[in-house]
């Protein structure tokens, strides 16, 4: 964690705002620092060693930009990667399923992946190969990126004015909010499972 901290203050705000962007807008992402990176930089914030403004602007314009990259990501290169009938990965009828599942919950899907490590980085690409309506997606985008990057930054920020010596304490915070935040993630792949073996 110290490293992670290493990192955030050595390259400050464009550090942070690039980290944001390819965590969710870029597949090859999916293993950067999301929320531990705000959670730490909300704790620096409040010790006053980087500017909590600053923060939260570098964490909102790169999660909305990155998931704009990733929607068109998924809108210009999905059709030919689900096109194949023979992958085990990519196949088409996945197509449809997203369309059905963005239409049912666009707002959600959108809005509260933010919050979920690995989702929050596949949820635009997937929209973009849905072919959800871009500006309803930028209004979910937006929405989501706020409440993720103003939200969660503050509270970090605000616990950290709160408790002294918190930051001391960030490898345990950081490591409580990545169980809990994956527990859906898990809880649905052992769902997907015990449907699949039974008869």
């Amino acid at each position: 964690m110290s490293s992670l901290i290493d990192v955030i203050l050595s390259a400050s705000y464009l550090g942070i705002f690039f980290i944001v962007f390819a965590e969710t807008g870029l597949l090859v992402g999916f293993f950067l620092p999301g929320d531990s990176l705000l959670i730490a930089a909300g704790l620096l914030a409040a010790g006053g060693k980087l500017n909590l403004a600053g923060v939260m602007a570098a964490v909102v314009v790169g999660a909305f930009l990155g998931n704009t990259a990733g929607y068109f990501i998924g809108q210009r290169f999905g059709p030919a990667v689900f096109s194949n009938q023979n992958s085990r990965f990519f196949k088409p009828e996945y197509v449809s399923q997203a369309q059905t599942f963005f239409v049912k919950y666009g707002a959600l899907a959108v809005i509260l992946a933010r919050f979920v490590p690995i989702v929050r980085t596949l949820v635009p690409t997937l929209a973009g190969v849905s072919r959800m309506p871009f500006l309803l997606y930028t209004l979910y985008n937006i929405i989501g990126a706020l409440l993720w990057g103003v939200g969660l930054t503050a509270l970090s920020y605000y616990l950290g004015q709160l408790i002294p010596d918190l930051d001391k304490y960030i490898l345990l915070i950081v490591a409580v909010v990545l169980v809990v935040s994956v527990i859906p993630i898990v809880l649905k792949f052992l769902q997907a499972r015990k449907r699949a073996v039974k008869p």
